[in-house]
C-alpha cells in the first residue's frame, strides 16, 4: 500500500533533525501560522483516515522541515545536548528510493543522500562520509509525513476519531484530523491531531500534546512544499576531495533482536535488549553512559533507572534491558514483571 510506503520512507532522517531521544515515540508536529480557515467539503473522520492510509503515492516533491521539540529531555553525560529547541532541514525526493537531505548545523551541515541503491552521510565539519546499501526499511527520500502516517494506522484503533476543522499549511489546505485516546488507555499523551492535506491525502501536519499542557510536546513539519519532478543531480554523491569514507557497520540481528511488543494502541509498551557485553565499562568512546541520568527503580522485575521526557518514559535495567513508551512509570513495569 502508497500508506504504509510513505511509514517507511525515512525514519532515518527523521531521527536525525532530532527525534532520538523522544524514547521510541516517532510522534513528531509542526507548528503553523495565522491563516484563515480553508472552506473544503466536510468529510467524515473514518473516511479521513481510509483516505490517508489508501492514498497513491504524491510522488517527487521538495521542500523545508521545521521541528520545534519541547519534550524535556535530560542531559547526557559525555554526549552533545539533546536537540531541544527548533531546527530544520531541506528534503528532497526523486522517488525509487531516491532523496537527499540537508541539515545545517552550528559550524557547518549534514548531507544524506540515496541514489537508490547506496546511501551517503556527509558531515562537513570533520570531513568524514559514510557509505552503505539502501535497505528497504533504511530508504533516503524523507518527509514529515511518515511519523503521522504510523501514527494514525496504529491508534485508530483505540482513538476516538474526529474532524476538526480545517488549516493551512505550508500554503497548502488541509483538514485536522485529531486522534484522543479512549479512557481505558493509561498514556502521558492527550491528543495528536494530524493536518490531512485535502488534495493529496498526505499527512502534513502532527501535533503531540501531553497530559495536563496547551502547547505542543513535539512539533515537525513542512514550512515550504513543492510536488513535481527534481534534478537528477541531486540523488548522486561524489566523496569530496580529502574527506575520509568508511562503510557502515553492517546489522547483525543477532546482536540486536528485535524488541518485544507488550499492549497495544497508546499504551504499548517495547522492551529492548541491549548486547550482553554492554557495560558502563565496554560502552564505546564517546557513547552516553545511560547508567548515569534518570533516578533510580526498583521492583519484582529488578533494578534500574527512571528516564521520564513529556511524553513518555523509558526505564534502562541494570540486567540490560530497556523498556519505553508514551506511558507512566507503572505500565513500563508492568510491562518489565514477569
Amino acid at each position: 500500500m502508497a500508506g504504509r510506503r510513505r511509514g517507511r520512507i525515512a525514519g532515518r532522517i527523521i531521527t536525525a533533525v532530532g527525534t532520538a531521544g523522544a524514547v521510541g515515540l516517532g510522534l513528531l508536529v509542526m507548528t503553523g501560522g495565522a491563516h484563515a480557515q480553508p472552506q473544503l467539503p466536510p468529510v467524515a473522520p473514518e473516511d479521513l483516515v481510509s483516505s490517508v492510509l489508501t492514498a497513491p503515492d504524491p510522488g517527487p516533491f521538495n521542500g523545508t522541515v521545521e521541528l520545534d521539540n519541547n519534550l524535556g529531555l535530560p542531559s547526557l553525560p559525555d554526549a552533545p545536548q539533546a536537540a531541544n529547541g527548533t531546527s530544520t532541514a531541506r528534503i528532497w525526493s526523486g522517488g525509487d528510493h531516491k532523496g537527499r537531505v540537508a541539515l545545517p548545523t552550528d559550524s557547518g551541515e549534514r548531507t544524506l543522500v540515496s541514489d537508490g541503491t547506496t546511501r551517503w552521510a556527509w558531515n562537513s565539519e570533520d570531513r568524514t562520509v559514510v557509505r552503505g546499501p539502501v535497505e528497504n526499511r533504511d530508504t533516503a527520500a524523507t518527509d514529515p509525513t511518515a511519523a503521522a502516517t504510523t501514527a494514525i494506522d496504529e491508534l485508530r484503533a483505540s482513538s476516538t476519531v474526529a474532524v476538526d476543522g480545517t488549516a493551512s499549511v505550508a500554503g497548502r489546505d488541509a483538514y485536522e484530523l485529531v486522534l484522543t485516546p479512549v479512557p481505558t488507555e493509561r498514556t502521558l499523551l492527550r491528543e495528536v491531531r494530524v493536518a490531512v492535506d485535502a488534495e493529496k491525502r498526505m499527512p502534513l501536519r502532527l501535533t503531540v500534546l501531553a497530559t495536563g499542557s496547551t502547547e505542543p510536546a513535539l512539533q515537525v513539519g513542512f514550512t515550504e512544499l513543492t510536488f513535481g519532478p527534481q534534478d537528477p543531480a541531486l540523488f548522486t554523491f561524489t566523496p569530496p576531495p580529502g574527506a575520509t569514507v568508511t562503510d557502515a557497520p553492517a546489522r547483525d540481528t543477532q546482536q540486536r533482536p528485535e524488541a518485544t511488543t507488550v499492549g497495544d494502541g497508546w499504551d504499548t509498551v517495547k522492551i529492548m535488549r541491549r548486547p550482553a557485553d554492554t557495560t558502563p565499562e565496554t560502552t564505546a568512546p564517546g557513547a552516553p553512559d545511560l547508567s548515569t541520568i534518570g533516578s533510580p527503580v526498583s521492583g519484582t522485575w529488578g533494578s534500574g533507572r527512571l528516564i521520564t521526557t513529556a511524553v513518555g518514559s523509558a526505564i534502562v535495567t541494570d540486567d540490560g534491558r530497556v523498556a519505553a513508551g508514551a506511558v507512566p512509570e507503572q505500565v513500563l513495569t508492568d510491562a518489565l514483571t514477569p
